[in-house]
């Protein structure tokens, strides 16, 4: 073999082996979901909180086996800080709120082994819209399931833990409990 065709058949497997590389990271990258295109079906969309992994903390949580963080946008914590719900008034247009479960893990390489968060489980959105949820209690809702194997969410079910409807109003019937607190549990958490 020359020098040349040496040279050509090392350089052709070099093409070859980067165009390999660009089929397989291409290829995860067109795979990879932006969770901001799923929307429970007739009902919100994830797009309707972006941003919100940045929002300041409402509270913490445990409820059935999951630890959880509210988090707020601007709108519902100028809210919390003036008084609502305890003052007897509703939360206003545009409050949104955000809730992320996870699955507890210990961790135990930290001193006193605490509980913190493991894989993600879940993540349900509020927000306050008079008009066009003027049948719900003026809230619309989404729950959304996270596949961690996949990094893929997807609107939750009624196979859901916990159940879910597929509607902006799935969350009506379980916060009907607090119409008195313009049907939100959290509490805002005295700092």
């Amino acid at each position: 073999m020359t020098r040349f065709s040496t040279f050509r058949l090392v350089s052709a497997l070099a093409a070859l082996a980067f165009v390999v590389l660009l089929a397989v990271l291409g290829g995860k990258a067109i795979s990879a979901q932006d969770k901001y295109t799923v929307q429970v079906p007739n009902g919100l969309a994830f797009s309707e909180f972006r941003g919100y992994e940045d929002w300041p903390v409402i509270a913490i949580s445990e409820s059935g086996g999951k630890i959880a963080v509210t988090v707020g946008n601007p709108v519902i914590i100028d809210a919390y800080k003036e008084g609502v719900p305890g003052n007897g008034k509703p939360f206003p247009d545009g409050a949104k709120m955000a809730k992320i479960h996870w699955s507890p893990k210990v961790q135990e390489t930290w001193p006193g082994q605490p509980t913190v968060p493991g894989a993600q489980h879940d993540v349900g959105f509020m927000v306050k819209d008079s008009k066009r949820f003027a049948d719900s209690g003026g809230w619309g809702w989404a729950a959304f399931d996270y596949d961690a194997a996949s990094d893929r969410f997807k609107p939750a079910t009624v196979a859901s833990s916990p159940p879910q409807e597929n509607d902006a109003k799935c969350g009506l019937g379980c916060h009907t409990v607090v119409q008195n607190r313009d049907y939100v549990f959290t509490e805002y958490g005295k700092r």
